[in-house]
Formats: C-alpha cells, structure tokens, sequence
C-alpha cells in the first residue's frame, strides 16, 4: 500500500480503479478493507481511494490523542497525494466523525457526503468517562479484552446468530491496532466537538446510511442527521448492525453506487 506523511504520521491508503475519485473512510477499530467488498460494485466506474486512518491498519497514530482536526487533514493530505481536488467522501463511524470536520476546514473539497452508521452528536459526559476509561483499560489489559467486548456491539443480531463468519476478518483487521494505538483513538473520539450545529450548513447531496440493527448508532441518529442536513436522503439497510458496511456490503455497494451516479460527475 502506497503511504504518505501527514504530519507526524504516515498514513496508508489502497486506490481501485480508474475514474472519477471518491473516498471510503472506514470505521473504529478496522481498517480500509472493511470497505472492499462494497468497492467492489464501484471500481468499474470511479477512483476508489481508501485510506486507513491514523492509528488504525497501516497507518501510524503519530503522538498524542488522534483528534478529528489530525484526521481531517490526513485526509485532505490523502487526497493532495491523488491529485483530487473535490470528491465525495463516505465515512462509517469514526470515518463519519472525521467528515464532520474535514466538512468544518475543507468543505470546498467536498462534492459530496455519505454518512454510514455514525453520529453528529459528541460523547455524553458519561459516554466520554466511559471512552477514555477503555483508553486507560486497553493500555493495561491488552487489545484482546477491549476487541472481544466490541465484537457484539459492532454486529448486527442477524449477523451474530446466523453469520458467524463475518466476524473473522474484521476481528483481525482490529488486531492490527497496538494498545497505544486504540487508547490514543479513543482519546480522539473522547474530544470530538458537537457537530449538530453544523448540520444545516451542509449544501452539497447527501446520503445517510444505517443498519436498521445497529446499536451504538441507531437509526434515529441518522433521522436527526436527515432532519437537519438540507436535502439529505436516508437509506435503512436491513440485518445489519455498525458495520453494514461489511455486513450487507453487496446492498450498501449499490446504494453508494446509485447515489454516486446520480451526481453526474
């Protein structure tokens, strides 16, 4: 995998295809790869960049809490590398998080939004207590604890009781992170600012994307998303949880597809 230095990080990234770019950033605690699947529908059409965030798969954590503001300029740099000026960007939870303030600092890169199973509100206070308590947990226990408590509540039901093999890949995708390299994510996330307020300042397409099983992001995150965002558009993909994306990639896949035709770029 190609890598860039985005600060006091090297950041890696895959690229598939030819065309048109657009930019999957994936969720906490995978990598890029959870994408595959899905980019699969999309390659034969358009430039699939897919970076692995810092701190995450390939990419370095770099020093101190891996904060929005450094993912958003990853990003932006990611994007500088592949001589893309203006893409749309789809990210699924924490990649959401990032869009949120890549939207904040760069929004004139920004074509287009798909929002997968993520959230514009921050941590509640005891959601936050809760995050950076993990942070110092993992630190002293290990990544094993940490990634088996995660698994069920990144999954859907369906997924759990009657597709026990999505859970491989996934889990050693997540073991790729070191303890430092989660503790200082999640210490990331803890920070993240509110970005409800900057809701309806969104004037490009968007697309909200939700496992109608998830559970850390519901459905009803993504409604307020879609109440606030000016035309925005919810799609609810059924037997999936957090990681839809993965789960149901082959339904995903076409939604992002037909949404990204439907630009015209």
């Amino acid at each position: 995998m190609p890598r860039i230095q985005s600060g006091d990080a090297e950041i890696a990234f895959e690229v598939l295809g030819d065309g048109p770019p657009v930019v999957l950033l994936h969720p906490f605690p995978a990598d890029h790869a959870l994408w595959l699947p899905a980019a699969q529908i999309l390659r034969s059409r358009y430039r699939v960049i897919l970076p692995d965030l810092r701190g995450h798969g390939d990419s370095g954590v770099g020093e101190g809490p891996a904060t929005m503001r450094k993912h958003a300029t990853d990003i932006a740099r990611v994007l500088d590398h592949a001589e893309a000026g203006r893409a749309p960007l789809a990210g699924v939870s924490i990649g959401g998080y990032a869009l949120f303030e890549f939207w904040r600092r760069y929004r004139g890169r920004v074509a287009a939004l798909i929002l997968c199973d993520t959230k514009a509100q921050a941590d509640t206070a005891e959601g936050r207590a809760a995050r950076l308590k993990a942070a110092a947990d993992v630190l002293e226990q290990g990544t094993e604890p940490f990634i088996d408590s995660m698994i069920p509540k990144l999954f859907g039901r369906t997924t759990l009781d009657t597709r026990p093999d999505l859970l491989m890949a996934p889990k050693e995708m997540m073991m790729k992170m070191s303890s430092e390299d989660i503790s200082l994510v999640q210490k990331g996330m803890a920070e993240r600012p509110d970005s409800v307020e900057i809701l309806n300042t969104i004037n490009v397409p968007t697309m909200l994307v939700a496992g109608e099983e998830d559970t850390l992001t519901p459905v009803r995150d993504a409604e307020l998303m879609r109440q606030n965002i000016p035309g925005s558009q919810l799609k609810v993909v059924p037997r999936a949880g957090h990681y839809a994306v993965w789960e149901q990639a082959e339904e995903v896949g076409k939604l992002v597809r037909q949404f990204l035709d439907s630009l015209q770029m």
